[in-house]
C-alpha cells in the first residue's frame, strides 16, 4: 500500500459476536471491517458518509471480493488498511488488508462504490470537495 494520502489503517477488536461456534470471525464480517476502513479513511478527509447522504450522495458498493489467508479469532486485535486504487470519478475503488497484531496478513479484498444522486437515483461524479482534498 504505497501512497500514504490515498492510505489509511484502523485496530479493532474482534468481538464475540463476529464468531462462529469455533471462535472464527464469520466470512461475512469482513465486508463490514472493509465499510470501517472506508468509513474512517473518508474521516480522515473530513467527510463523513453522513454528511454525504445528507447532501443527497450515496455510496452503493457494486463490487466486492475477498481472498482469505487466515482466519481472525475472537479477541485478536486486527488492523485494516485501506488504500485508495485510483483518483475516483463516477465510482471509487478501494484495497483492503486485514493483519493480526503479529502481521501476518489474514484477509485482502477490494470493494468499488458507485457516487449515487438519490434524487435522480442516478450515478454521478465524484464531489468536487473530495477530488480537491486528494489532490492537495
Amino acid at each position: 500500500m504505497s501512497n500514504p494520502l490515498y492510505y489509511h489503517e484502523i485496530e479493532l477488536r474482534v468481538r464475540y459476536a463476529e464468531t462462529d461456534q469455533m471462535g472464527i470471525v464469520y466470512y461475512g464480517n469482513y465486508a463490514q471491517y472493509f465499510e470501517v476502513g472506508r468509513v474512517e479513511w473518508l474521516r480522515k478527509f473530513g467527510i463523513s458518509y453522513k454528511s454525504m447522504e445528507e447532501e443527497g450522495l450515496m455510496l452503493p458498493v457494486v463490487s466486492l471480493s475477498v481472498k482469505y489467508k487466515k482466519p481472525a479469532r475472537y479477541d485478536d486485535l486486527i488492523k485494516v488498511k485501506t488504500q485508495l486504487v485510483k483518483l475516483p470519478s463516477a465510482s471509487i475503488e478501494f484495497d483492503y488488508e486485514i493483519t493480526n497484531q503479529s502481521g501476518e496478513i489474514l484477509t485482502k479484498g477490494n470493494t468499488e462504490l458507485v457516487f449515487m444522486d438519490v434524487n435522480r437515483n442516478r450515478p454521478t461524479r465524484c464531489p468536487k470537495y473530495l477530488l480537491d482534498k486528494l489532490r492537495n
